[in-house]
């Protein structure tokens, strides 16, 4: 137990031992996969950063959802607005470079960017996201 804790605490051996682990056993080891949220302005802008992200082979698969209403503060003042959101599915490890990547070519001052882990889902389809998805 205490070797296990070590290379997981370890950030150089902690990716090839999730893959060792998973290999093994053929179990997803939760958190390996994550889901990212980015709100755009509009259809437009949100497809062209979701096809963007799945050129540069940043995700497995992106969901597009339709309009939603939003409420948030801005520069002190409380605004309200229509948004589109992307549902971004890929590996955890890719997070970084996928926020990296949408700020550099997202229109927002400061958008919207927030990555949840996958803990569980059908083993098959977070097998096909590592296989979709490009290690580091």
């Amino acid at each position: 137990e205490v070797l296990a804790l070590l290379v997981l605490a370890s950030p150089l051996l902690r990716g090839p031992a999730v893959r060792l682990h998973s290999a093994l056993t053929g179990a997803h080891v939760p958190g390996t996969h994550s889901i990212a949220l980015v709100g755009c302005l509009n259809e437009h802008i949100a497809r062209d950063i979701a096809r963007a992200i799945m050129d540069k082979k940043l995700a497995a698969h992106v969901n597009i959802l339709p309009k939603s209403s939003a409420l948030y503060f801005w520069k002190g003042e409380l605004e309200e607005s229509t948004e589109i959101l992307l549902l971004v599915k890929t590996r955890t490890s890719k997070i970084g470079e996928l926020s990296n990547y949408v700020r550099s070519i997202h229109p927002f001052e400061i958008p919207e960017i927030i990555s949840l882990p996958i803990d569980q889902g059908n083993p098959l389809y977070l097998r096909w996201i590592e296989e979709s998805v490009p290690r580091d």
